[in-house]
């Protein structure tokens, strides 16, 4: 890779990094200071609180990666490391997953009993969401535990096989069969969640559009913004999702600049998707900007 490249990657690596901190680090705190004032938390910033820091914490993983690629650095990954890299990834997964369900529960409106039931019971579901899914991911990393090899990519392997100080073993298609399912469960349930939601939203913005004449329709862009936001969810989860999967299918070694790619697209997802939750959320994007504000005035 060119010096100029390498510069270039470097500085996408280190704002990607500090804007992933910062945004996460605000839902976290915002929420926070909220349960500390209330002695509650409403459902969806319990999840979202959840959702941020454990994508604070693979974004520190991310960088430790775009470091170690950029300046060819000695990977350290013990099997405990390992261990809890699977378990952050997946249960932001789920996390991620669990969100798209409780937008669509709540913005939707399909007239069907068992999702009239969800959308009343969502709420209470939440934090029985959450546990089930710090539950279930335990245990799968308990049960792959005996393979930490397949808790990094083999490419990741590959890429820095000279000094690596995990050996590479032929990983038996029972697991690479299990990872697969497990990857895909909470990849159909998202995709059936947002593409509903997206669908419900295109109808209703359609139904307003034909029903009054004027283009100017009460509440027509707050269904345009919610529309665009979900649309940008779906695109980051998806882009995210697909090149996990490039990185743990292929088996062979592919160039620097290819893998950077890939390593830099899996970050955009945590901290790109972080900033759009604070722009359309507006305690959060108020608070976000008395943070700047602040920060100003001090220097």
């Amino acid at each position: 890779m060119l010096e100029s490249d390498l510069i270039i990657c470097f500085l996408l690596a280190v704002i990607q990094f500090l804007l992933g901190i910062f945004m996460n680090g605000i839902i976290v705190v915002v929420n926070g200071i909220d349960l500390i004032k209330h002695r509650k938390m409403a459902p969806v910033d319990l999840l979202l609180s959840c959702l941020a820091l454990s994508r604070t914490f693979l974004q520190f993983f991310i960088f430790y990666i775009n470091l170690v690629a950029l300046f060819l650095m000695k990977l350290i990954m013990y099997p405990e490391s390992c261990v809890i890299v699977m378990f952050i990834n997946e249960l932001e997964l789920w996390l991620a997953t669990w969100l798209g369900v409780f937008y669509c529960a709540k913005v939707s409106s399909v007239p069907h009993p068992l999702f009239i039931w969800l959308k009343m019971k969502i709420s209470k579901l939440v934090p029985w969401m959450i546990l089930g899914s710090l539950l279930y991911v335990s245990i799968i990393c308990v049960f792959h535990s005996k393979y930490s090899v397949c808790f990094v990519p083999h490419s990741l392997m590959n890429f820095f096989s000279q000094n690596a100080t995990i050996q590479i073993e032929d990983i038996p298609a029972i697991q690479i069969t299990s990872v697969a399912a497990e990857l895909l469960v909470p990849l159909l349930i998202f995709l059936a969640a947002v593409l509903l939601l997206i669908f419900s939203l295109g109808r209703h913005a359609w139904q307003m559009r034909n029903t009054v004449a004027s283009s100017r329709v009460p509440g027509r862009s707050g269904h345009i913004s919610a529309w665009l936001s979900i649309l940008s969810f779906l695109i980051l989860y998806v882009s995210h999702y697909m090149m996990k999967v490039f990185l743990y299918s292929i088996r062979f070694h592919i160039r620097r600049f290819i893998f950077m790619l890939c390593i830099l697209v899996i970050g955009t997802y945590p901290s790109g998707h972080s900033l759009i939750l604070i722009l359309g959320n507006p305690k959060l994007k108020q608070n976000a900007k008395k943070f700047l504000l602040h920060s100003k005035g001090c220097q």
